[in-house]
């Protein structure tokens, strides 16, 4: 390796332009983590949400919903997979609104049948179920019936 180390320098060293030291000291403001993070704007929809890599995310502030409408947030992916929302410059509070469904599976057509065989409605309860017998009736509940009167409706008398 030390070997190599001297060669690739011999070969592609450049000498400076100037023997001044550029670099600073970071100031208390400099935010390293933020600075070298992956950032992408964003529009906040009318209840305060936005969808950053299949994720919805909604903000969580105690303001009027209308005054962060439309606003334009800066959403932040470090390199620990930690995400932060600005506005501002300010960080927002936020919750994982819901994970997005797959709207359809790309099912073969060799596995077709299959698929809607697993789709199907579950089977119908059988004819003895509890379910088909019906509800009982308390003999106090059900109306008495008189029975019709026998002869001719012309010889029945007004009751």
């Amino acid at each position: 390796m030390p070997e190599f180390l001297a060669d690739f320098n011999t070969r592609f060293a450049e000498e400076p332009r100037s023997d001044v030291n550029a670099h600073r000291p970071l100031t208390p403001k400099d935010d390293l983590v933020r600075i070298l993070s992956w950032q992408e704007t964003r529009s906040l929809s009318k209840n305060l949400t936005l969808q950053f890599y299949n994720t919805v995310y909604q903000i969580q502030s105690k303001r009027p919903a209308y005054a962060l409408r439309n606003a334009q947030v800066t959403v932040c992916l470090n390199a620990n997979e930690d995400i932060s929302i600005l506005y501002n410059g300010k960080s927002l509070p936020f919750t994982v609104y819901t994970q997005q469904a797959r709207q359809a599976e790309i099912v073969s057509t060799k596995q077709l049948d299959l698929a809607l065989q697993a789709k199907r409605l579950p089977p119908k309860p059988a004819p003895d179920h509890p379910w088909r017998k019906g509800f009982a009736t308390p003999l106090s509940k059900r109306r008495s019936v008189m029975p019709a009167p026998a002869g001719d409706i012309s010889t029945l008398e007004n009751r």
